[in-house]
């Protein structure tokens, strides 16, 4: 299966790319990512939906989505590589990570989602997201093929 990470917002160098960049060369077949960035000045709410636009319109045709968002569930390691092994078995060939910029995600967005997952309660920086998306997707490769990276 693909994955797709989809975010609002351009990665600078950081340690947070090189973190990024370490997982996903981990990740068979590479992990994409797509930076979406809206450069017009508009209101908060303006620029929400415009961020939500340009992430709906990333999701590929046929794809499962999964949004991150703070409201959303909190599942383990194991449940969501069990859900993208079941999706894997049923066929899916890609699935894409939605990630929105400061303000959250749209509405629409979050309607579209197959999954919404939440890293927990706390607020976690948009380029961190990103690394930890990419970890949890080298970690669930790595249980799915019974590697011993994962400890319950």
């Amino acid at each position: 299966m693909q994955y797709l990470i989809a975010a609002i917002g351009k990665m600078r160098t950081s340690a947070e790319r090189d973190l990024l960049n370490n997982y996903s060369a981990r990740i068979r077949p590479p992990l994409q990512i797509l930076e979406l960035e809206e450069k017009r000045n508009l209101s908060s709410a303006e620029l929400k939906t415009r961020e939500g636009e340009l992430l709906l319109a990333a999701i590929p045709t046929g794809a499962k989505v999964i949004a991150l968002d703070e409201r959303g569930k909190s599942i383990t390691s194991r449940e969501l590589a069990i859900q993208l092994g079941a999706w894997k078995d049923d066929g899916v060939r890609e699935t894409v990570f939605l990630i929105g910029g400061a303000d959250g995600l749209d509405e629409r967005v979050r309607k579209k989602a197959n999954m919404i997952l939440s890293f927990g309660a706390m607020t976690w920086p948009h380029m961190m997201v990103r690394a930890m998306v990419a970890e949890q997707l080298y970690r669930a490769q790595t249980i799915l093929s019974g590697h011993p990276y994962h400890r319950d």
